[in-house]
């Protein structure tokens, strides 16, 4: 696929991300959901390059809900599958099997400082860690 195709394919993403964001979440999260399929779409052979656009967007924000826990009800924007799929008019098990490939792909998990929103960032119990000859440390021992 040409550059300029694939280009055109995740502006069409962006736009449903903005879109879902503008509705049930908010500007901090269309930019973390902006931010990851710009990643995407540096790698070699970029997922999204087929399938459904739709189905893309669905898996971005499903990605970035897991990081940020959104499926927990306990959270200010509390999201669930459902909403997510009923939204871009998806499969919840599609959606959730291409989260799960993005989420391997770029080697992400909850508290990625680069995908986490800024209030979970800051509140990050793993943020002072540090390891020493394989030995775990509070780092603000060393202050």
């Amino acid at each position: 696929m040409e550059k300029k195709e694939l280009l055109a394919r995740q502006d069409a993403i962006i736009e449903q991300l903005k879109a879902f964001c503008g509705e049930k979440l908010n500007e901090e999260y269309f930019l973390l959901s902006e931010k990851l399929i710009k990643k995407l779409g540096r790698k070699r052979q970029p997922p999204f390059e087929t399938g459904q656009l739709n189905i893309w967007a669905a898996a971005v924000i499903h990605s970035i809900a897991t990081i940020n826990f959104l499926f927990d009800r306990s959270n200010e924007h509390c999201l669930s599958v459902e909403d997510i799929s009923s939204f871009f008019g998806t499969n919840k098990s599609t959606v959730t099997g291409k989260s799960k490939q993005i989420r391997d792909l770029l080697k992400i998990r909850q508290f990625d400082e680069e995908f986490s929103c800024q209030r979970l960032n800051d509140r990050n119990p793993f943020k002072s860690l540090i390891s020493i000859n394989g030995v775990i440390f509070s780092g603000n021992i060393f202050k």
